[in-house]
């Protein structure tokens, strides 16, 4: 054994004196016994299978003796496939034959005697066996139950889309899988008893094929399946027929998933479908014209990713750092992407076979395309020994001392040193090309000529007095000025030695604060005084001290002076922007684009832009997918706030964006509780993925599409499954009790605190029967609720109700009733005296004005006293005008009254004005961090108003 390895030798020894104890290994030829002993030392995935079963030793002894054998993975599992006659047979089989396989790649990868190609090769083609021969006896299984789904060219298969390294047959060793699900086409299969339809059966089929493959059992697990890159991500259907799919991709496929369907195979490609698909698929990856933009949208992507590095933390990545394994593939797929179209031999998915072309091509130099495929090698065999170790996914380089011995050893490095010099060299050379031919850094040829920053520099460099550092912006400011900078300057300089800052922050401060005081200084603002700058001051060195230890955004603030500019500019204008910001430091990251930033999500794309978040997270990382759902939207935030207060959005649209963004937030909750809840205890008869039987209803601001930065959500669970039936899995609950417990989960995703603060928060208490009523309610109960035992302002706010998320069946039967309920006679004293009381006891337990200041939103003539107006207005006359209960926001519900003559066009118009007027100026004051309250006199028209239509309205109650 090489002695250079103490740690790897003493983990061989122990392994091997258990092996030994249990098996026969030493009646073996030394050569064998040399190499399962090496084999011990470097995997715990290797040791701990042998040591649970010595029976596993034979076969591997057996790969090691001839390790340039042909694999007939096909054949062998077949054989094994044939005894198989039930499900749980079945996923006891695959799962011991895949271990087994992979047993034998590890053993001839950890001792060098297979080259990465041919271990990637292995890898993909075992993933391919055991995918398709999971398939193949599931779909014979269901043709003998339910009959065979028939087409124009015979029997429909199920296709498989393999994507990423899958489908490029370049798979890692422990890898999860990217599949996505289609079939032929509609129709029904007639087997003489109950017809099924097609979508039905491959929809079953799918299920139970994405169980065999990822569920864990005694035996362990195939692969992790992830479907979330099948057309609109979980929310979508599990399976498409093929018109489907061509229409999604031809109407709504976004430019990532033309990326990732580059990489795209289809593994069971025997019928004649297969080509039919890929047809289908052909026009949408590629362009018959040369396009340049996939640059950009790489570009774009690989920037996303480098935000994704920073925020998690993943330092030592070699797939998602500097220089690692992606950005190799953004150079061939930015290749492929810009001109497959008109070269047919760039229109496959392995990058390898892509490297090659490109060189034939005249595409890329060959001595560039040589060192790129030794680099990409290099780091794919350093990737596959990472994860050989422990038969785990994992990118990031060894964290203990045991496992850098186990690399540098099996890469043939002297010492652990050794390797990181030979990785700094391939990441260094493949970053450099990634730049040369997409670069992910901004030029910044907008940045200000920052004038006098030696001063600056002086000020925060040099062992100063106050009035020395004034003096030396005599120059710059006025007195006052120079005499506030300089004892912000020293806050900051007592409140930064305090904390005992890293050489590194040090040297990062030295260059950023002398920079941001110079953006301070030259800020656009006329009529900044004393005491805004003394605030702006303030707000940034919170924010240089919450990063003060997370070096990695001091060092992104000083190689991005447009972001510095950004910072101080947003901090001026909002101190809410600034405490969000240093709550949550991922949000500079957002100021390197100020295209972005000021220009939000468009209101139809925040479903998709937050899937393409939720895409980066491994499905089964409850706790990453918690923290990317807060970040997104923070982030989302940000970028409408930005847009806000620079008055690229006004305030009507700001509301728009706002909810929206909930919207697409309470969708992707409500799916990832419902995984984890079918996880656990299967789903109720008669539910799906697609049809939960479960909706959503938001309430108050939420319902009026009026939400705005601070608002918590208003929300009610209803769901119409049949109370006596059970769930389908091996835990079987009763469908109430699963319904709770989804919500409960809701609940827990929204309202937990992680390191990225609170989703939302949540208020319940408009379900039927408030605190006391259940958490979810049967549809039927919702009904007979509102209608027997509802009180006038539980009517009144159902006005501002409306479905959430849910099915566009159980939406409409919800909307129904929400509109027989609102368009029920009522009488007109009973309902003027239940508004007129309701409001008056919210203005004397909320209302915050005086005789001074008034409060615009509980004030007399405020906006609860319009809210209440429209809702009375509403409740009084949708018997008769029963089209106005389609709308549930304040401006639309007064257009629907002065429509139908219930109010005159001069009350809807200074109605309107005064709550457009109140909502900006309660959006500001949430910006500033203000309470309500704004001087009466301002308003003091609007408040007029109001109280007069007010009177007149409830006058007869009074």
């Amino acid at each position: 054994m090489n002695t250079s390895f103490p740690l790897v030798n003493k983990t061989a020894e122990k392994n091997w004196q258990q092996l030994s104890e249990i098996s026969a290994i030493e009646q073996q030829p030394s050569a064998i016994q040399k190499k399962i002993k090496q084999l011990l030392g470097l995997s715990d995935f290797i040791s701990d299978a042998l040591l649970a079963d010595p029976l596993k030793l034979e076969p591997l002894i057996q790969t090691l003796e001839n390790p340039t054998q042909n694999f007939e993975y096909k054949q062998w599992l077949a054989e094994q496939l044939e005894k198989v006659t039930s499900e749980p047979e079945l996923l006891d089989c695959l799962r011991i034959f895949r271990k087994q396989q992979m047993m034998a790649i590890a053993g001839l990868d950890l001792l060098n005697l297979q080259s990465i190609e041919r271990s990637l090769t292995l890898t993909s083609e075992l993933a391919d066996t055991l995918i398709n021969g999971a398939y193949s006896w599931l779909y014979d299984n269901f043709c003998a139950r339910y009959g065979t789904p028939m087409g124009d060219f015979g029997p429909q298969p199920l296709l498989i889309l393999g994507m990423g390294k899958l489908g490029g047959k370049e798979l890692n060793f422990s890898s999860d899988i990217d599949l996505i699900f289609c079939y032929p086409s509609k129709g029904e299969i007639d087997n003489g008893k109950k017809s099924l339809e097609h979508q039905q059966f491959f929809s079953r089929l799918a299920q139970r094929l994405i169980h065999a493959l990822n569920h864990t059992n005694q035996q362990g697990q195939v692969f992790r399946v992830d479907m979330r890159l099948r057309p609109l991500g979980e929310s979508g259907p599990l399976v498409m027929h093929m018109a489907a799919f061509e229409d999604y991709y031809q109407e709504q496929g976004r430019e990532w998933e033309r990326y990732a369907m580059v990489k795209a195979r289809i593994l069971n490609d025997q019928s004649e479908y297969a080509q039919e698909l890929h047809d289908i698929l052909k026009p949408f990856i590629y362009r018959r014209y040369l396009d340049y933009s996939a640059i950009d949208s790489l570009r774009d992507m690989k920037s996303l990713i480098n935000q994704e590095v920073r925020r998690r933390g993943l330092t030592n990545n070699i797939k998602l750092g500097s220089g690692g394994i992606r950005e190799v593939e953004f150079i061939a797929q930015s290749f492929q992407l810009i001109k497959g179209g008109r070269e047919p031999r760039l229109q496959f998915p392995s990058l390898l076979y892509t490297l090659e072309q490109l060189t034939q091509l005249d595409l890329l130099p060959e001595k560039e395309s040589l060192q790129l495929k030794e680099s990409y090698l290099f780091l794919r065999k350093v990737e596959h020994c990472l994860q050989q170790f422990a038969d785990k996914q994992t990118q990031v380089l060894p964290e203990t001392a045991l496992d850098e011995e186990r690399l540098s050893s099996i890469m043939q490095c002297k010492d652990y040193s050794e390797l990181q010099q030979q990785l700094s060299k391939h990441c260094s050379w493949i970053n450099q090309q990634f730049q040369m031919l997409i670069g992910d850094n901004p030029s910044d040829n907008d940045d200000q000529d920052l004038t006098h920053i030696s001063a600056f520099m002086d000020a925060w460099k040099l062992d100063l007095s106050i009035q020395e550092i004034s003096d030396l912006f005599d120059q710059l400011a006025s007195p006052e000025t120079s005499q506030l900078l300089a004892q912000h300057i020293n806050e900051l300089k007592s409140q930064v030695e305090k904390k005992h800052p890293s050489p590194k922050a040090i040297v990062a401060l030295n260059t950023l604060v002398p920079q941001l005081l110079a953006n301070i200084i030259s800020l656009d603002e006329s009529n900044i005084d004393g005491s805004e700058l003394s605030v702006l001051l303030d707000r940034i060195n919170h924010i240089l001290l919450t990063v003060l230890r997370r070096t990695t955004y001091l060092q992104l603030l000083v190689e991005n002076q447009g972001a510095q500019h950004q910072l101080v500019r947003l901090c001026y204008a909002s101190p809410w922007i600034a405490e969000q910001i240093a709550k949550y430091p991922i949000l500079l990251d957002e100021l390197l684009n100020p295209a972005l930033l000021y220009h939000p999500t468009e209101l139809h794309e925040y479903p998709d832009e937050l899937r393409q978040s939720l895409l980066r997270v491994e499905p089964d990382d409850l706790e990453l997918q918690m923290e990317t759902l807060r970040q997104f939207k923070q982030i989302q935030q940000l970028k409408i706030a930005a847009a806000d207060v620079t008055g690229v959005l006004p305030i009507m649209k700001v509301s728009d964006h706002l909810t929206y963004l909930a919207e697409a937030i309470i969708s992707e909750v409500v799916n990832m509780a419902w995984e984890q809840m079918k996880e656990k205890y299967g789903v109720p008869e008669g539910s799906s993925e697609q049809d939960k039987k479960f909706a959503v209803i938001g309430y108050g601001k939420l319902g009026g599409i009026e939400l705005g930065y601070g608002s918590d959500l208003d929300l009610v669970f209803v769901h119409e499954c049949d109370s006596q039936t059970v769930t389908d899995g091996t835990k079987s609950i009763e469908a109430n009790q699963f319904y709770t417990k989804l919500a409960q989960r809701i609940m827990h995703l929204f309202m937990t605190k992680t390191p990225s603060g609170q989703l939302y928060d949540i208020d319940m208490r408009l379900r039927p029967s408030g605190n006391a009523g259940l958490l979810v309610c049967h549809i039927n109960g919702f009904e007979q609720y509102q209608s027997q035992e509802a009180w006038t302002w539980e009517h009144q706010a159902l006005v501002r109700a409306r479905v959430v998320n849910g099915t566009v069946e159980f939406t409409q039967r919800i909307e129904a009733i929400r509109r027989d309920i609102l368009c029920r006679p009522r009488d007109n004293q009973t309902l003027q005296q239940d508004v007129a009381k309701m409001r008056q006891k919210m203005r004397d337990h909320l209302n915050k004005g005086n005789e001074d200041w008034l409060d615009v939103k509980q004030d007399a003539g405020a906006m609860a006293d319009i809210e209440f107006l429209v809702q009375f207005w509403v409740l009084k006359n949708a018997q008769h005008f029963p089209k106005m209960v389609d709308w549930s926001d304040n401006i639309r519900l007064l257009e629907q009254l002065c429509q139908a003559d219930c109010i005159s066009a001069e009350c809807k118009t200074q109605l309107e004005e005064a709550y457009l007027d109140y909502r900006n100026r309660s959006h500001r004051l949430t910006l500033l961090e203000k309470d309500n309250l704004v001087d009466k006199s301002q308003y003091s028209e609007h408040q007029k108003n109001v109280k007069q239509i007010w009177d007149a309205t409830f006058e007869t109650s009074n």
